[in-house]
């Protein structure tokens, strides 16, 4: 990417902190624009192919590049880029900041390039070891590779807009790399809509169509990037000689990075190898378990990416500037305002995808080729994540903790731990139940490890828990219990996978129902004297 160099806008240093809570309230909505259209994403999907070998076959394929992805994107990379970039730009300013962003990027640029040949060529390879089950289909397995080998070059896209999301990211432009998700569900919806019949015309399996959508989303996610990297003037330039390559490597900045990513190389290892064990397992058990697990999924990751997400986004560069500060106390307060946060709204979450889970699933995906045996399924499912949420929520805020002190040893050490934990809990709990027991050793295993890594916050002394926990964990549980009691009574009350024949009318009565709900779990805390407006405003 080359590009002009106008001046970069932001002054040199660190600049003061914004709200966090209205940064992460804009991130947070603008994920949940693309949780709705990704669920629409499914629901389409859902309807459309239900959940056969073929959707199996959809799934393994796209979680194989979303594997590496979390190596290269959102993962190893961005834990140990975003700590160094915000290092660099509190110590020493942009100029310094400006070289190190052009060598990250060329390094990235090219082991990009290399991995996605490979991946193309040993897509037969990848997809035996993520699901070598699906060779009870022998369409599923020929489809799995042929899908692979199309989105495999989808990492070089992502992991190229990770790097401008922790670039936009470190200076507080938080709207671009949240909002860039929609368009992968857009492309994808479109895909589905538009294109699978097109494919069933060529003589194609129409459900590679969302092979080809995922590609087009993932080149209209780096594209909107760019213009908002230009105007900063941090649009990188990247290197495409050996000399370049060299420098780059040579780079005290990028040396760092490298140092940094090879414990969080092994820590988000760790967590594939945990996906590719139950991916594995999945495809072994009745067909449409991948598929059960994947739509189970896409409801968890509402509550996980609003909030988990949306808070581990704003939190990392601003605890990485308050460490390079040597701010303990400032860097202490973000801690426990964002597990506060994390405690108010997922606690009640956990609740709703307990004793909520079965009209939530008929709701939204019980349609078409999706089957009450499917809700059934899926239900089960989402109530194994449901168990583990709070945890898988917390992990997002604490792990930040360690990331922003370039501390990624002590998490990866944990995340192994736990990986043992999670797979002795699956020799117990799968064959009990099936692919939910799967689900439900991942919630587990996050509580664990959410757990641990609070309590090596408080042993480092790099959190202090400020005062009133024990009432406002006193005041959050009992909202939340009054509020599982009036979801449970409501999910028995009307029979959601009968209603399918007048789906406006069931949308309508889930909606009040969460409406309704919502406002009574706030008047429940404001009638127990906790003070929102100022928890939100600390």
């Amino acid at each position: 990417m080359m590009s002009a160099k106008p001046t970069i806008v932001a002054n040199s240093g660190y600049t003061p902190s914004v709200s966090l809570f209205k940064s992460a309230s804009i991130v947070s909505l603008l994920t949940l624009a693309s949780r709705i259209t990704g669920l629409a994403r499914e629901l389409l999907i859902a309807s459309t192919f239900g959940a056969s070998a073929l959707t199996d076959a959809f799934n393994v394929a796209f979680r194989i590049p979303n594997l590496f992805r979390r190596l290269f994107a959102e993962g190893a990379f961005s834990q140990a880029f975003v700590p160094v970039l915000a290092a660099s730009r509190a110590q020493q300013g942009n100029d310094a900041t400006r070289l190190l962003i052009d060598r990250a990027a060329t390094l990235l640029f090219w082991a990009l390039l290399i991995t996605s040949a490979l991946g193309v060529a040993a897509a037969p390879w990848l997809v035996w070891v993520m699901a070598s089950g699906l060779k009870q289909s022998a369409d599923g397995m020929e489809a799995a590779v042929v899908m692979t080998r199309w989105m495999f070059p989808y990492i070089a896209f992502m992991s190229l807009v990770a790097l401008a999301a922790g670039i936009l990211n470190t200076w507080k432009k938080f709207a671009v790399p949240a909002a860039t998700p929609v368009l992968l569900n857009v492309a994808v919806i479109g895909a589905a809509y538009f294109g699978a019949p097109l494919f069933q015309s060529s003589g194609w399996p129409p459900i590679y169509a969302l092979a080809a959508g995922v590609m087009l989303g993932g080149a209209l996610q780096l594209g909107v990037q760019l213009p908002a990297l230009w105007r900063l003037g941090l649009l990188p330039r990247i290197g495409f000689s050996l000399g370049a390559c060299r420098e780059a490597l040579q780079d005290p900045g990028t040396q760092r990075i490298l140092k940094l990513m090879a414990p969080a190389l092994l820590g988000v290892s760790v967590a594939q190898i945990s996906l590719l064990i139950n991916t594995q397992v999945a495809s072994h058990l009745a067909p449409g378990s991948v598929s059960w697990l994947s739509y189970a999924d896409r409801l968890m990751e509402f509550p996980t990416a609003l909030l988990g997400v949306a808070l581990g986004v704003v939190l990392m560069p601003q605890l990485a500037a308050a460490k390079a500060t040597e701010d303990a106390a400032r860097y202490s307060a973000m801690l426990d305002w964002g597990l506060r946060i994390v405690v108010l709204l997922a606690l009640p979450c956990a609740v709703a995808l307990l004793v909520f889970a079965k009209p939530l699933v008929s709701v939204l995906y019980h349609y078409g080729a999706f089957t009450v045996q499917d809700v059934t399924q899926t239900t089960a499912a989402l109530m194994g994540y449901g168990f583990g949420l709070l945890g898988l929520v917390a992990i997002k805020v604490l792990a930040p903790g360690y990331y922003a002190s370039q501390d990624v040893r002590t998490p990866v050490k944990i995340a192994v731990v736990v990986l043992l934990l999670t797979q002795l809990l699956n020799l117990v709990l799968v064959p009990l139940l099936a692919h939910a027991g799967l689900a439900l050793a991942i919630g587990l295993g996050a509580l664990v490890n959410a757990a641990w890594l609070w309590v090596g916050l408080r042993r480092q002394g790099r959190y202090q828990p400020s005062a009133g926990w024990g009432r406002f964990l006193a005041q959050v549980c009992l909202a939340s219990t009054l509020l599982g009691l009036a979801l449970w009574w409501v999910s028995g009350h009307w029979d959601w996978t009968g209603m399918q024949q007048t789906p406006w009318q069931r949308v309508g009565l889930m909606a009040s129902v969460l409406a309704l709900s919502a406002l009574g779990y706030f008047a429940t805390l404001h009638g127990v004297g906790l003070k929102l407006r100022a928890l939100l405003r600390r």
